[in-house]
């Protein structure tokens, strides 16, 4: 009998910000992110959490990692009414939501720092 297959159960995409909780506040209330967990003192991580997506965020101070240098892909429904709901709240949107070549319509904006959050939704064709 073959062992079982170990299965991958969720995955938190890692950002490293100036300061956590100014982060963790424009998540929440810009970006309408829960937040999961605070952690340290003074705090330097902490998880925010919106539907099936988690992002940790760092201090700088606390890793080699370069600041502002995170990059996720989200996926969504309804992208360009997420669009206007995050413009409504003040989110430093880089460029509307387009049709890409890639099968994707979809959006950047801008963290704090300047980790780049894209989300988009699969259009008509799309693998």
């Amino acid at each position: 009998m073959s062992p079982a297959r170990p299965k991958l159960c969720g995955a938190a995409t890692l950002l490293v910000v100036q300061d956590v909780l100014k982060s963790v506040a424009h998540y929440h209330e810009v970006l309408g992110f829960e937040i999961g967990f605070t952690y340290g003192e003074p705090t330097f991580y902490a998880g925010v959490e919106r539907d099936d997506v988690t992002i940790h965020l760092q201090a700088a101070r606390e890793t080699k990692r370069q600041l502002g240098q995170g990059a996720i892909n989200i996926f969504v429904t309804e992208v360009d009414a997420l669009y206007d709901a995050l413009k409504a709240r003040g989110a430093r949107l880089m460029n509307a939501p387009q049709d890409r070549a890639y099968s994707m319509r979809d959006f950047d904006l801008d963290d704090l720092d300047g980790n780049r959050l894209t989300f988009g939704t699969g259009t008509e064709g799309a693998a």
